[in-house]
């Protein structure tokens, strides 16, 4: 196996302990104790996911998180001493994949931490170029947009769109799939973004939102089609 882990803990016997455990189930682990540390080993080596505490001196760890996310895919699992709901949500908001509250069972976090490098992987491969990508670099053009899967931009002619980042993942899968019908149970598993309670709502959401920022008119979709008992269809043309 090897993914690479990196620990950032302030709190030495704590951090030691995830440490330990992770090297036992095969991955390469690095520690911090702070975001500077951080830093230092983002630019030095390549990880894949980042366990990043909260509660750490200096900027926090939902600041490290928006910064990590504005410069990096890698994967974001919060973990912290703190049972706020609020954090949570800022967190997953500023990016972070996930969120896992002390005290917690190491078995539990490495089941978060597989799972997320699981679905990462999906993306990753989802994002390489294939015959479906009209340029084979991962620019994918459509209907008069594009989707640049190396900058993971959308636009319209010359002008932007903003996407979340379940939304850009959800893109990549209908682009790297057009014309094909996707099962939400399939769209679903190319989210790296976790959800506590996964099911085919998170998919007919993501679609309306999509709809609303891409269709002409939003209540008769030509782009986002539903096949009805079946998932949805992405209908683009060269």
């Amino acid at each position: 196996m090897n993914q690479h882990i990196l620990i950032v803990e302030d709190e030495i016997v704590t951090r030691s302990q995830m440490a330990a455990y992770f090297k036992s189930e095969g991955y390469c682990v690095s520690e911090a104790e702070s975001g500077t540390e951080m830093q230092e080993i983002l630019v030095k080596e390549r990880v894949d996911l980042v366990l990043l505490d909260i509660n750490l001196p200096g900027d926090d760890g939902l600041i490290l998180t928006r910064r990590l996310r504005g410069q990096s895919n890698v994967g974001i699992i919060l973990v912290t001493g703190r049972n706020d709901n609020v954090d949570r949500i800022v967190g997953l908001e500023m990016g972070a994949d996930d969120y896992v509250t002390k005290p917690f069972q190491l078995r539990e976090l490495q089941v978060r931490v597989k799972n997320l490098l699981w679905r990462i992987s999906l993306i990753n491969k989802a994002v390489r170029p294939d015959e479906t990508a009209k340029d084979h670099k991962g620019v994918f053009r459509f209907d008069g947009w594009t989707l640049d899967t190396h900058r993971r931009l959308l636009t319209c002619g010359d002008q932007p769109v903003k996407l979340t980042k379940a939304e850009y993942e959800l893109m990549v899968s209908f682009t790297s799939n057009p014309n094909t019908v996707l099962t939400r149970e399939r769209l679903l598993n190319m989210l790296s973004h976790r959800v506590d309670a996964p099911n085919d709502r998170v998919i007919d959401v993501l679609i309306r939102r999509m709809r609303s920022k891409m269709e002409k008119d939003p209540k008769n979709p030509q782009l986002f089609i539903t096949v009805h008992g079946e998932g949805y269809l992405f209908a683009t043309s060269e």
